[in-house]
């Protein structure tokens, strides 16, 4: 069975990362899951922004946890990615909200609202002033929409071990992916996760670390790897039996595999 193909950020490659309109388009493109990563404001709400300070993709100085949602949804999450769009007399028009801060909740509507099935792994960021309170948002979010339950079409990852801890604590029944940023972690965390735990490796790592993924087969681990671009990486993870990539690219990526 080929892998599941995960938008990572949404259609990103071609979109800007974590607005709306990189997740339709991936959605469109036939993406059978979305990757987002969230952080919570001042005023408590989840966001889809994956660093801790907004230069990157807004030029603001601020940090995204101290402020509130309305300040938020003031910046352009979009313009980074063309900025010279307004002199492209051929680019298409944008709807500006497709340019807006993007809620988790936003994004799990969107994802309900799908004529095909969709799943999402969410990502919480460590280290944050807020600590367990992301993992707590993210599951009381998870039973308002009744996907805290077995067969729910969402999975938490983190680097962190102890907030998939928390994860688990709090939902038993979801689904959670340890991801792995270096193979020599790999050893130490085969030792304390759950059994039915998922494992999220780079792709870079299994390139440069050949053992990382041999032990991850004999273990008979399910395994989603980041970020898979090119024929390569994919014929990487295919060797190795993965069940999900996580790609920038959805739409070459599933011409890959079904075309």
């Amino acid at each position: 069975m080929r892998p599941q193909v995960v938008a990572h950020r949404g259609a990103s490659h071609d979109n800007a990362e974590h607005t709306l309109r990189a997740y339709t388009r991936a959605i469109d493109l036939g993406a059978e899951a979305l990757e987002c990563d969230v952080r919570l404001t001042a005023d408590g709400h989840l966001v889809c922004v994956h660093d801790r300070d907004l230069r990157r993709t807004t030029s603001s100085r601020g940090l995204v946890s101290t402020m509130n949602l309305a300040d938020l949804d003031e910046l352009d999450f979009a313009r980074w990615k063309n900025p010279w769009a307004d002199m492209d007399d051929e680019a298409p028009d944008l709807d500006p909200a497709d340019g807006k801060v993007l809620t988790l909740r936003k994004l799990m509507e969107t994802v309900a609202d799908a004529d095909h099935r969709v799943e999402l792994a969410i990502e919480t960021k460590h280290p944050t002033r807020y600590g367990g309170l992301v993992e707590k948002r993210v599951v009381e979010l998870l039973s308002d929409f009744g996907w805290d339950r077995p067969g729910s079409p969402v999975r938490v990852m983190s680097f962190s071990f102890t907030a998939l801890q928390r994860t688990k604590r709090l939902a038993p029944d979801v689904d959670v992916v340890m991801l792995v940023e270096k193979a020599h972690h790999w050893p130490m965390l085969r030792r304390v996760i759950g059994d039915d735990w998922i494992v999220g490796p780079g792709i870079d790592e299994l390139r440069e670390h050949p053992g990382l993924g041999r032990s991850l087969r004999r273990a008979g681990r399910e395994v989603h790897v980041w970020t898979v671009n090119t024929d390569d990486d994919l014929r990487l993870c295919l060797d190795l039996g993965v069940t999900a990539v996580i790609t920038d690219h959805p739409a070459h990526i599933l011409e890959l595999l079904d075309g």
